[in-house]
């Protein structure tokens, strides 16, 4: 489905996207608001996507602008820290600024706070991101978040373009968009380019036409990607996945839930780790399904992705039950 690296390929996954500093509220259950202490780590969805794809042992690459201050050098740093190669290291000077989060360790009330004014992501070009960059993988990620605003938008979808197989995490997040319309138009220009697509209900139900639901999106989408799949997320109702005229649902795994984030960028990495790994795709989403409901039991997201054998382990342990 995907091809195998070759020739000077030396990646295996390049992500573009969004990566950030996350602050927790410590110790576990503290709200923002009582917090005296916090603990930082990488945050973002591609930052987290590509760490997912690290812990599984791949060679990945990153593209993600990050500012030229210490919040900047920070994720820079936990990057290396996590094995993922920054492909966009030369920081952008000026007023652009680097993701901050904020984000509670609360399975119930839990509130995530995200400053995204003027952020340095945004900031992706052809200048910073060498277009040739995306010939050293057979595979890209690119999440919707990339999509929203130029020169992210034109350049993730050249990207898209050039690549021998696009992955769309769609990664909708309405405050950065100037309205639906707009996101519409835009997700279906990348789509366009992407041999595969990964979104929840909600997202897929962004895309739908009149008297269409978000599963007939998916399942069309699908239909005009023969070699390709389109996995349709539904939550506590697992999902469903669209491949070669032909449908499977996946179950989710029971876990005692901690927080509410982070569960879809382990699920974008594990997926993309197994289909490298020449997995049949019905495994390879009950793997991404099992990854994502470990790293919702976990504290953080960028230390909590898993790596394979603890996935495997954990699959093994669940369905022994």
């Amino acid at each position: 489905m995907i091809p195998q690296p070759r020739g000077l390929q030396d990646l295996q996954a390049i992500v573009l996207g969004r990566a950030g500093m996350d602050l927790y509220p410590a110790p576990h259950g503290t709200k923002t608001m009582d917090a005296d202490t916090f603990n930082a780590d990488l945050g973002g969805s591609a930052g987290n996507i590509a760490v997912a794809l690290a812990r599984h042992g791949l060679r990945v690459g990153l593209a993600a602008p990050v500012s030229d201050d210490p919040i900047g050098r920070f994720v820079t740093n936990k990057l290396e820290h996590y094995g993922v190669e920054h492909l966009t290291r030369q920081p952008v000077t000026g007023a652009a600024r680097t993701s901050l989060a904020l984000a509670e360790s609360r399975s119930e009330n839990c509130e995530v706070v995200i400053y995204r004014n003027q952020a340095a992501d945004f900031e992706l070009t052809p200048a910073n991101f060498d277009p040739t960059q995306v010939d050293r993988a057979p595979t890209l990620v690119a999440t919707g978040t990339a999509l929203a605003l130029d020169p992210s938008r034109s350049t993730t979808i050249a990207a898209l373009q050039r690549t021998s197989f696009g992955i769309l995490d769609l990664d909708y997040r309405a405050y950065t968009w100037a309205g639906e319309d707009e996101a519409r138009r835009v997700y279906f220009e990348a789509i366009d380019a992407c041999q595969a697509v990964v979104g929840n209900d909600d997202e897929f139900g962004l895309l739908a036409g009149p008297g269409e639901t978000g599963e007939d999106v998916a399942e069309r989408l699908a239909e005009q990607r023969p070699a390709g799949f389109v996995v349709f997320k539904m939550g506590e109702h697992g999902s469903v996945t669209f491949c070669r005229g032909r449908r499977f649902t996946t179950r989710i795994f029971a876990v005692d839930v901690l927080k509410p984030f982070g569960a879809g960028d382990a699920f974008m990495g594990g997926l993309l780790a197994r289909i490298l790994a020449a997995d049949a795709l019905e495994d390879a989403v009950d793997f991404a399904s099992a990854a994502a409901a470990m790293v919702v039991s976990r504290q953080g997201c960028a230390q909590a992705m898993p790596t394979t054998d603890a996935v495997q382990a954990f699959i093994a342990a669940h369905k022994g039950r």
